[in-house]
C-alpha cells in the first residue's frame, strides 16, 4: 500500500500540496493537498495523510504509517528539514520503507533535496503524478521517468524528465480520495464559505509573474486544461458526495486564463446551482464579471500584489493600476466580492512603494485581504534576481520558528525589520476603517455560525499581530 503524506509540523500550519505559500496565516487556514490527491487517485488502495489540519503530531503520524511500503511527502523549501527528520522517523520504525519525496523544493533541486537525508529514496520532478503511480507499482527506480535516486554506491542519479501532461482528463477525479481521507471540515480559509472544496481543473500560468511558485516549478506557463465536460460531471459528482458543502473554489493559477472554457463551464455549473469562485487576474470585463456572477460565481481571489506601477512592471504583473481598478469596480457594481492579495518586499520595495501600496489597497476597498512577505523560492525568476542583486539575506528562512511569514530580502532603502513593521501596518490601516468594520460586524449579525467564526478569527488575527511585534523587537534588540 501506498501512503501520500502531509507532514506534521507546528500547530496553525499550512505547508500542504495546495498553499501557495508554505506559512501559518494570520487566521487559520488550510488548503486542500489537491498536489497529492490527485497521484493518490492513480494508486489502488492508496491512502492520503494531511497531517497539520487534522492535528496530527508526529507520533500520530508515525502510528498512520505503519504497514505502507511506500510513502510519498510532499515537501518544500521551507519545511524541507523538517520532513526530512520525519522521513527518518519513518524510517527508523519501517527501514524497507521506500520513500519519496516531491513538491516544487525537489523538482527543482533533486540533489539538495536527496542529500537532505539518507532516508530519502527519491525525490519527483515537475508533474510527478505518473511518476509516483509507477513507482508505487514496484518498478526499477532507474526505469521511471522524472526522478531521481541514490545509487547502492551513494552516486546521485537523475533519470530522463517526465513530459508534461497534455490529455489533463486522463487523470481522475481527487472526489473519492478526499471523500475517503480527508475531514472536509477540518479545511478553512476566512473570505470562503465554511465548509468549502477545492480543486484544480487545469495547471500552468500564461501569465509571467516573477515571484510565483508553481507556473515556475511545477506546471509551467502553459494553460493545460480539463475540458468543460470532465469538470462539470466531476462538479455534479462532488456536490451529491459531500452535500454540506456551501462553496467550490477553482484553484487554478489563473481560472479565467481561457475565458472561452470558463464561460462553459460557468454555464454548466448555474445549471447545477453550485456556489462558486476562483483566482483570477484583475483584467475582466465588466460583462464578463457579470455573466459568471448570473451563474454562481460568488468570489474572485485577486492577486494585485503592489500599488507601484514600477514594482508591478519589475514582476512582470502585466496589468496596470487602472485595469485593476476598473475590475475592482465591475465587481462591486455585480456584487461580486473580491478577497484581494498583496506582497510586501517584492523589487525593487522602499518606505514610498509600501505607503503607495497600502493606499491603493485602501482605494479598492475589498472584501478582505490578505498581506504576504515576498518569498524567493529556488527555480523562481525573484530568486535569481535577488542572488544577482544580493537582496537575499546570507541566512533565515522565509518561515520563523512558529510558523509564521518571515522575508529574507532586504533592500537598500529597506531593511528587513522595516518589511516586518510594514506587514503589521498595512493590516491595521486597512481593516480599522469604518468599511471593514461594517462589513465584518454585518457578517456577523447575518448569520449566527458566522458570528463565532469572526469572534475565533478575531482573536488569531491579533494574536499573530502581537506575536510578530515581539518577534521584531526581540530582533532588534539582539
Amino acid at each position: 500500500m501506498a501512503l501520500f503524506l502531509c507532514p506534521p509540523s507546528v500547530a496553525g500550519f499550512d505547508g500542504g500540496a495546495g498553499a501557495r505559500y508554505q506559512a501559518r496565516r494570520e487566521v487559520t487556514s488550510f488548503w486542500y493537498p489537491t498536489w497529492l490527491a490527485q497521484p493518490a487517485a492513480l494508486v489502488p488502495d492508496s491512502r492520503l495523510l494531511d497531517c497539520p489540519p487534522h492535528g496530527l503530531g508526529l507520533e500520530d503520524c508515525l502510528r498512520e504509517t505503519r504497514g505502507h511500503r511506500h510513502v510519498i511527502i510532499h515537501t518544500s523549501t521551507p519545511t524541507l528539514q523538517n520532513d526530512a527528520l520525519v522521513a527518518e522517523a519513518i524510517k527508523r520504525q519501517a527501514p524497507e520503507a521506500v520513500i519519496g519525496m516531491v513538491g516544487a523544493q525537489p523538482a527543482v533541486r533533486p540533489a539538495e533535496t536527496l542529500q537532505a537525508s539518507t532516508a530519502i529514496d527519491w525525490v519527483g520532478g515537475k508533474e510527478f503524478d505518473f511518476t509516483c503511480k509507477e513507482v508505487c507499482e514496484d518498478r526499477p527506480l532507474a526505469g521511471i521517468a522524472g526522478l531521481s535516486y541514490r545509487e547502492a554506491s551513494g552516486r546521485i542519479h537523475h533519470n530522463a524528465d517526465r513530459p508534461l501532461i497534455e490529455d489533463m482528463d486522463s487523470l481522475p477525479w481527487v472526489a473519492d480520495v478526499y471523500k475517503r481521507n480527508l475531514q472536509i471540515e477540518r479545511y478553512v480559509i476566512g473570505y470562503l464559505l465554511h465548509p468549502y472544496l477545492s480543486l484544480y481543473t487545469g495547471r500552468g500560468c500564461p501569465a509571467q509573474c516573477t515571484f510565483c511558485l508553481w507556473p515556475q516549478t511545477i506546471g509551467g506557463h502553459r494553460y493545460r486544461v480539463r475540458s468543460a465536460e470532465n469538470v462539470a460531471e466531476e462538479m455534479a459528482y462532488l456536490q451529491k458526495s459531500f452535500p454540506q458543502v456551501k462553496e467550490f473554489f477553482f484553484d487554478d493559477d489563473t481560472f479565467t486564463a481561457n475565458l472561452p472554457r470558463a464561460r462553459e463551464i460557468a454555464k454548466r455549473l448555474g445549471k447545477l446551482g453550485i456556489t462558486w469562485s476562483c483566482n483570477s487576474r484583475a483584467n475582466l470585463d465588466a460583462e464578463t464579471i457579470r455573466f459568471f456572477r448570473d451563474h454562481g460565481l460568488r468570489l474572485f481571489l485577486v492577486g494585485y500584489e503592489s500599488g507601484d506601477e514600477q514594482i508591478l512592471k519589475n514582476i512582470k504583473k502585466g496589468v496596470s493600476l487602472e485595469q485593476m481598478r476598473r475590475f475592482t469596480r465591475g465587481c462591486r457594481e455585480a456584487g461580486v466580492l473580491v478577497h484581494g492579495t498583496f506582497v510586501l518586499g517584492l523589487p525593487v520595495e522602499t518606505r514610498e512603494t509600501i505607503e503607495r501600496t497600502i493606499r491603493f489597497a485602501q482605494e479598492l476597498d475589498v472584501f478582505s485581504i490578505q498581506v504576504s512577505l515576498a518569498a524567493p523560492y529556488p527555480g523562481t525568476e525573484l530568486y535569481e534576481q535577488a542572488l544577482a542583486n544580493g537582496w537575499m539575506k546570507s541566512t533565515g528562512s522565509t518561515i520563523r520558528a512558529d510558523g509564521f511569514q518571515a522575508t529574507t530580502l532586504v533592500y537598500p532603502e529597506l531593511s528587513r525589520d522595516e518589511i516586518h513593521e510594514a506587514l503589521d501596518r498595512f493590516y491595521r490601516q486597512y481593516y480599522f476603517r469604518s468599511g471593514p468594520i461594517l462589513r465584518i460586524v454585518r457578517s456577523m449579525l447575518e448569520d449566527k455560525d458566522v458570528f463565532v467564526r469572526r469572534c475565533r478569527e478575531g482573536y488569531e488575527f491579533f494574536s499573530s499581530l502581537r506575536s510578530r511585534r515581539v518577534e521584531t523587537r526581540q530582533a532588534k534588540a539582539t
